[in-house]
């Protein structure tokens, strides 16, 4: 597998969201791979986009990193209490991001199982094994990401995402995005972009 370039997050989030789908997020921690295949994601547009971070060029200390180059990792909290990592894309001056959404572990199952619920991945029940990557907060968790890796780089060598040479065959379902009822005619948009019947997809 190789690392994904520079000029690959250099696109529109919606073309960038969907080619993100069976890429593989990688976090390295204390010299261990944590690897998850990415099967939901989310595209965010920018200053057109009101459910966008920088909708109307909004620009805060939290987003700054959105208005930077592409290829970067943008990580908030939400609910005061769970980490989301995002994906800047576009050229700088363009805020515009991706949500990692949900992962299909690959590997480091122990570790995950160890941050996610301090257990032996072997003592998970069937339930608890589809959560420790089926949502944009479990997946931070699993894989020990949180506000600390905003700005990123994720052409680096911390966290970063490979490309498989051997391309899979999945079917691409597009659905409106999750939570953002306030975005009034951007909850609509089909900016959700999944691998279809995968059993780690968020519900």
């Amino acid at each position: 597998m190789r690392k994904l370039e520079r000029e690959f997050y250099n696109r529109d989030s919606v073309s960038v969201a969907k080619d993100l789908l069976g890429k593989f997020l990688v976090h390295k921690v204390n010299g261990e791979e944590l690897i998850g295949k990415i099967v939901e994601v989310e595209a965010y547009m920018g200053p057109t986009d009101k459910a966008a971070h920088s909708y109307g060029n909004r620009r805060t200390d939290r987003n700054e990193v959105m208005y930077g180059p592409p290829g970067y990792a943008y990580v908030y909290i939400i609910y005061g209490m769970y980490n989301c990592m995002n994906v800047v894309v576009e050229q700088p001056g363009k805020p515009q991001a991706i949500l990692i959404r949900a992962l299909e572990p690959v590997k480091g199952l122990e570790a995950m199982a160890q941050f996610r619920y301090k257990k032996e991945y072997e003592e998970l029940s069937k339930r608890q094994v589809l959560g420790l990557t089926s949502g944009p907060g479990k997946l931070c968790i699993s894989l020990n990401i949180d506000r600390s890796h905003n700005g990123e780089d994720l052409c680096g060598d911390n966290i970063y995402i490979l490309e498989d040479d051997k391309k899979e065959e999945f079917e691409i379902a597009a659905t409106p995005r999750i939570n953002i009822d306030y975005a009034e005619e951007a909850k609509d948009f089909l900016w959700r972009f999944l691998i279809k019947g995968n059993p780690y997809v968020s519900k």
